[in-house]
């Protein structure tokens, strides 16, 4: 990886007396260390990337303490990295982006439940929901359940999130279940500090061996007929022993209040915005000391039954705070108390949205109707024992804020300064926001690719296109807009298994290299050469895992050929040719590698692909390397250059403003972001011409484009030299007076 994460690697060296300040996922690094991880594996993804990255580059500092890292393949392999918590006293760690990362996995972490654990497991999952999540919308806590493993969901608080690391391998060892680790964004990227301890080597790792096996165990096997066995343990024994650990070290935390009539009880991860919500009401002080009792689950599977109807007790009303949808915990909750002949009135779904993410805003606009309903003047008769009828409604503050009417009216201030504020970018500009949909980095190796793919369709006629996931998605977004389905990491070719035989014309598969390694390989490539099947399979080469950090994967270039190369400025992708080996040695029988900035040549080559007569897969590579990587490599090669004072000769393209005609069909045909519009210079022509912005990095797809598309001779293509050669000098002011004699003639 070219990102440096040497600052944080520093940070994983504090001991005992020191304080540690940072990011949420950064915390739990140094707290994995601390609890004495003997082994950590996964598979980068947002938001907790920067576990495995920052892990790998401190390999060195790993191998001191002897603990084993490994960057997974995918979240398969990662699950079952566990394995070896079976039978022996290691602590294991694996992590990844979920859901999705959890759905890949699930089939390992259901065989690794089974059996159980001996050594603590802990599987720490970025929970990408809501809002601002780039995966479907759907919660950890239905594998939590179905193969029960514990799940903590700890308050966004560093030391608390640091605690709950040590203890969920405590509880992991204590039940024998996998524990699972789930941080949303807000965690992953919450600031703190706390108090740091020594990092602890294990006691069996990588520098003190295990003499030998252990001993064959048959019950350790997630295989019939001990599988039967497995599940009465799970009830009997593994969750009771899960329940009383979670009581006896006070994982879930109650927080009391003076208004011991109600309760609120909310996840851990969420409590965050709950208490700002609170103080929007006058119900909790700027130092979170919440007037309703609330508790705090930082331990969402398994719930203890006691301590939920304990809680509920002699209550008039509980309010539930869970994000997402089922309300699994909800609903579990209203059967404790049922089964107790407990008849608190038990809210959530009804007062709270079922699914989106539960911000400030979501979680105050649900609350209105809690307070509305609870705490306003009862009439004498109505609502819970002797006082409760006359228990007044919070007052309000000066300001008006603190108060149920403070509080709905910061809520419709909201949607007013909203309104507000649209309505002014509309009537300065006369028209609503253009939408802005994501698209690729300036530069990206990939943007030409789809411009010639939109070529080659105007020659063969439209075709079924099978999306994937990674940078290549921003294809399915203007001015592209390809793709018919994205069905997972990888599986592009595999989606296209029941349209192709019913198409007419051949069908087009799309992944990157991160996906054809992740899982396309073997899901799709394997598949369809068993089943004979004829389709087109285009499979971009930039080298990297890009869209989740530019993670090194197997056919990332070595590091010879970045550092060593004779010449800096060339794709450096074409140096290592594992995936064209791969399928050669596969038995793919048509293949073509194309460098993607080739505009006319990819076309070409698309063309062939969709009309030959070879019946069978043609597997077509898109060679570029990834800019941002190009980029991070060329910039300092440059400024040492620069610094040497060396002749650098950087290349940038325009737009002649006289020829161009306002057609704006190369901006249809490429979507760069440095590609935009500028006002006609002529007073005589109403349509805005193109222009090229600062930003450019050359690449050459404007011309690559024009050329391909026939378009109009509009683009330019300049040499901008830094500490130019004496001629270049005398050359240039000569091309200078020459100019400037034309313009005065």
């Amino acid at each position: 990886m070219e990102v440096s994460f040497s600052k944080e690697i520093e940070s994983l060296r504090m001991g005992a007396g020191e304080t540690f300040h940072g990011e949420g996922i950064l915390a739990i690094t140094k707290a994995l260390l601390q609890s004495g991880v003997a082994y950590v594996g996964g598979y980068q993804g947002a938001p907790v990337s920067h576990l495995l990255d920052v892990m790998v580059q401190a390999k060195p500092y790993m191998d001191e303490l002897g603990v084993h890292v490994e960057a997974c393949s995918n979240e398969a392999s990662a699950a079952a990295m566990l394995g070896a918590s079976i039978h022996y006293p290691l602590r294991g760690a694996v992590t990844w982006k979920s859901i999705v990362g959890t759905n890949v996995a699930a089939d390992a972490l259901s065989n690794l439940s089974s059996p159980g654990v001996t050594g603590g497991a802990l599987i720490v999952v970025g929970e990408d929901y809501g809002e601002g999540a780039s995966v479907i919308q759907e919660r950890t806590h239905a594998y939590a359940l179905k193969s029960s493993m514990c799940l903590l969901d700890p308050r966004p608080d560093l030391g608390k999130m640091v605690a709950m690391v040590e203890h969920g391998f405590r509880l992991s060892e204590t039940s024998n279940m996998p524990a699972i680790l789930e941080l949303r964004i807000r965690a992953c990227h919450v600031r703190g500090s706390f108090e740091c301890k020594d990092n602890r080597p294990p006691a069996i790792s990588t520098r003190q061996l295990m003499e030998e096996p252990a001993a064959f165990d048959y019950a350790k096997l997630a295989h019939p007929p001990v599988t039967f066995r497995h599940e009465k343990l799970k009830f009997e024994e593994r969750i009771p022993a899960a329940r009383r650990y979670i009581v006896e070290q006070q994982l879930n935390e109650l927080m009391d209040g003076p208004r011991k009539d109600l309760g609120i009880i909310v996840q851990g991860g969420i409590y965050n915005a709950l208490i700002r919500a609170l103080q929007q009401f006058g119900l909790c002080d700027a130092f979170g000391q919440s007037e309703i009792p609330l508790l705090v689950l930082n331990v969402t599977y398994p719930l203890v039954p006691e301590q939920v109807a304990e809680f509920a007790l002699g209550k008039r009303a509980v309010l539930v705070v869970e994000e997402g949808q089922p309300e699994y915990i909800e609903q579990e909750i209203a059967t404790f108390l049922r089964r107790r002949d407990i008849n608190t009135p038990l809210h959530g779904k009804d007062m709270l949205p079922s699914g989106g993410e539960y911000s400030v805003e979501v979680v105050a606009q649900g609350l209105v109707h809690f307070v509305e309903k609870y705490l306003l003047p009862l009439p004498l008769g109505e609502g819970g024992g002797e006082g409760a009828a006359h228990k007044p409604s919070p007052q309000p503050s000066p300001t008006g804020r603190g108060s149920l009417e403070g509080a709905k009216a910061w809520l419709q201030g909201n949607i007013e300064r909203r309104s507000a504020v649209g309505r002014e970018i509309a009537a300065e500009l006369n028209q609503p926001l253009p939408v802005r949909p994501p698209g690729f980095c300036i530069g990206c190796p990939e943007r030409p690719v789809f411009s010639a793919l939109k070529l080659a369709q105007q020659d063969v006629g439209p075709v079924h296109i099978a999306a994937d996931i990674g940078c290549h998605a921003f294809g399915t977004f203007a001015p592209f807009s390809f793709g018919h389905s994205i069905l997972g990491y990888g599986m592009s070719l595999a989606s296209r298994a029941g349209v192709s035989p019913m198409m007419a014309r051949r069908t087009l598969s799309i992944m990157g290299d991160g996906g054809f390694w992740h899982n396309g390989l073997l899901t799709g490539v394997q598949s369809a050469l068993f089943n004979g099947d004829d389709a087109v399979l285009l499979i971009f080469k930039n080298g990297y895992t890009s869209a989740t950090g530019t993670q090194d994967i197997i056919s990332t270039p070595s590091d010879d050929a970045k550092f060593n190369a004779s010449d800096k400025l060339q794709s450096l992708t074409d140096t290592n040719k594992t995936i064209e080996n791969t399928l050669q040695g596969l038995g793919i029988q048509w293949l073509r590698t194309v460098h993607t900035y080739h505009v006319e040549e990819m076309r070409q080559t698309l063309n062939e692909a969709f009309t030959t007569d070879f019946n069978g897969l043609k597997v077509i590579i898109a060679e570029g390397e990834c800019q941002l990587e190009r980029q991070r490599r060329i910039k300092p090669w440059l400024a040492g250059l620069l610094k040497k004072g060396k002749r650098v000769v950087r290349v940038k393209y325009g737009v002649d403003e006289d020829i161009c005609n306002g057609d704006h069909a190369c901006i249809r045909l490429s979507g760069c972001p440095t590609l935009t519009l500028k006002d006609n210079p002529d007073p005589l022509k109403v349509d805005p011409v193109a222009t090229v912005i600062d930003g450019c990095v050359g690449c050459g797809l404007c011309g690559a484009n024009a050329h391909a598309a026939t378009l109009c001779p509009s683009f330019y293509r300049a040499e901008v030299i830094q500490n130019p050669k004496w001629h270049e000098r005398l050359l240039g002011s000569v091309r200078g007076a020459f100019v400037r004699a034309l313009q005065t003639s």
